[in-house]
C-alpha cells in the first residue's frame, strides 16, 4: 500500500493555504482543486476551513483513488468530492452538480510527485522507462505515438514550441532518421539521442534532454491549451471575494497564467481616458505582487520547488458581461500568448 505522505511533498503549502483559505470562512464555502495528485495542498485547506466543502479533480485515476483513502484517512471524507477528469471539464464538473459559483481554485501545474516516482510512466529522462508520459493513462496518445508518428515539422514544432529548445531542427530530424530502422519506445532511447545532437558547448545546466521531454509531455496531455482553456471557464465561475491560485513550474505556463490574470487586474480603457467608468475597472486584484518563489530553506528541502511560480487573484467584483462572453468562448495557448504580446 503507498504511503502518500512519504512520496508527496507539497510545494509552498503554507503560502497556498495562507491565500486560499480567506476565500473560504463562510459556512458552505466551495473549494475546488483543479489538480488534486495526492491531495497534500487539499488536505490543509480542508483542515484549515471547517465550514468549507472541496471538489478534487484529477485525470490520474490512481492519483484520485490515493486522494481520497487519504481525505477517509484524515477524517475529511465527508467535506470532499473527488472527481474523475481534465481541469478544462471545470465548468461541466460543476454544472452536473449544479454548483453556480465558487470561492476558491487552486492549481499546482505541472506533474505530481506519484508521476515522477513510479518510473514506469516514462516522464523522467533520469530513468529509462516505456515513453507513455500520459497523465490520464485511458487516452490513447503517447509519447511513443509522437515520436514514431509526428511529421519532421510537427516534431520541430512541439520542440520549439512547449520545450523552448533550440536545437529542435536537428533533433527531430535524428528521431525521423532513425525511427526508419528503430522505433523509439523507452526514455533511455531518447536520452541517448539527444545527448549526441546537442552540441557540449550549446547545452543548458543540467540533462540536454530536459527541454525535449517536457515538449512531450505537454503535447502528450494537451497541457498548455488545457490551461489557457480552463482559465476563463474558472474566473466565469469565481464568486466575487473568490479566489484563483495557481503554481507553474515553467515559463510557458507562467507566461499563461500572468497573461490571463492581467486581463483583469487592468482597467479596460484606452491610455489616455481621463476617468475611467465602473464598468471599465479592474475585476481582479493581484494577491501576490508578481510571482512568489520558493526560498532556499524549501528548495534544500524540497527540490522540485526550485522552479515554482506561485500567483494568486481576487475577484472584487462581478466580471462585465462583455468579459463573461469572452471567456464563455474559450481560448487556447496560441490565442492567449498572442494576447500577452498585444498586453
Amino acid at each position: 500500500m503507498t504511503d502518500v505522505t512519504t512520496i508527496h511533498q507539497p510545494v509552498l503549502l503554507r503560502e497556498c493555504v495562507d491565500l486560499v483559505v480567506p476565500a473560504l470562512a463562510k459556512p458552505g464555502a466551495i473549494a475546488v482543486d483543479c489538480t488534486l495528485g495526492l491531495a497534500g495542498h487539499s488536505t490543509a485547506f480542508l483542515k484549515a476551513s471547517p465550514e468549507a466543502r472541496l471538489i478534487g479533480i484529477d485525470r490520474d485515476t490512481e492519483a484520485l483513488s490515493l486522494a481520497t483513502r487519504r481525505m477517509e484517512q484524515e477524517g475529511l471524507a465527508d467535506r470532499f468530492i473527488p472527481v474523475h477528469a481534465a481541469f478544462d471539464e471545470f465548468a461541466r464538473v460543476l454544472e452536473e452538480r449544479n454548483i453556480a459559483t465558487v470561492n476558491a481554485v487552486f492549481m499546482d501545474l505541472g506533474l505530481s510527485s506519484l508521476q515522477i516516482d513510479e518510473t514506469e510512466r516514462g516522464f523522467s529522462y533520469s530513468h529509462d522507462a516505456p515513453l507513455d508520459m500520459r497523465m490520464d493513462v485511458t487516452q490513447p496518445l503517447t509519447a511513443r505515438q509522437i515520436l514514431a508518428e509526428y511529421p519532421f515539422a510537427d516534431l520541430v514544432r512541439i520542440f520549439r514550441t512547449y520545450g523552448e529548445e533550440r536545437f529542435s531542427k536537428q533533433i527531430a530530424r535524428e528521431i525521423v532518421r532513425r525511427r526508419e530502422t528503430e522505433p523509439l519506445v523507452t526514455s533511455g532511447q531518447l536520452n541517448r539521442l539527444v545527448d549526441e545532437v546537442v552540441p557540449q558547448a550549446h547545452r543548458p545546466a543540467g540533462n540536454p534532454a530536459k527541454r525535449v521531454f517536457q515538449a512531450l509531455r505537454i503535447e502528450v496531455n494537451g497541457e498548455l491549451d488545457k490551461l489557457a482553456g480552463t482559465l476563463p471557464q474558472i474566473a466565469n465561475h469565481l464568486a466575487v471575494g473568490g479566489r484563483l491560485v495557481v503554481e507553474s513550474y515553467h515559463s510557458l505556463e507562467d507566461k499563461t497564467v500572468k497573461t490571463f490574470m492581467n486581463q483583469g487586474l487592468k482597467a479596460d480603457v484606452p491610455a489616455d481616458m481621463p476617468v475611467i467608468p465602473p464598468d471599465m475597472q479592474p475585476f481582479f486584484k493581484e494577491l501576490t505582487r508578481g510571482a512568489i518563489k520558493a526560498d532556499e530553506t524549501e528548495i534544500a528541502m524540497n527540490p522540485r520547488s526550485a522552479s515554482v511560480r506561485l500567483r494568486a487573484v481576487e475577484l472584487t467584483r462581478p466580471i462585465p458581461d462583455r468579459w463573461r462572453k469572452r471567456f464563455d468562448r474559450g481560448n487556447d495557448y496560441r490565442t492567449m500568448t498572442r494576447q500577452g504580446r498585444r498586453g
